[in-house]
């Protein structure tokens, strides 16, 4: 992907730090690339079906995900 298929998305520090601390020996190279790969997680969860309504439940178990993510 060239330079010019890219944006950039900015994040917090504390974030990008815990990231980089949580991917080590996991195979991922960059902590864009484990953003990236977590968040076509996220699309294509949603994707499957999109006719689906996220139950309350679903919703919780995100919002606790993208928190322990360091997003909320």
């Amino acid at each position: 992907m060239s330079a010019q298929e890219r944006v950039t998305i900015k994040i917090p520090k504390p974030l990008y730090s815990r990231i980089s601390e949580i991917i080590v020996d996991t195979g991922f190279s960059s902590v864009t690339d484990f953003i990236v790969y977590v968040l076509r997680d996220v699309i294509a969860l949603r994707s499957v079906d999109s006719s689906l309504q996220l139950n309350q439940s679903e919703i919780e178990s995100i919002r606790q995900r993208l928190k322990s993510l360091g997003y909320l």
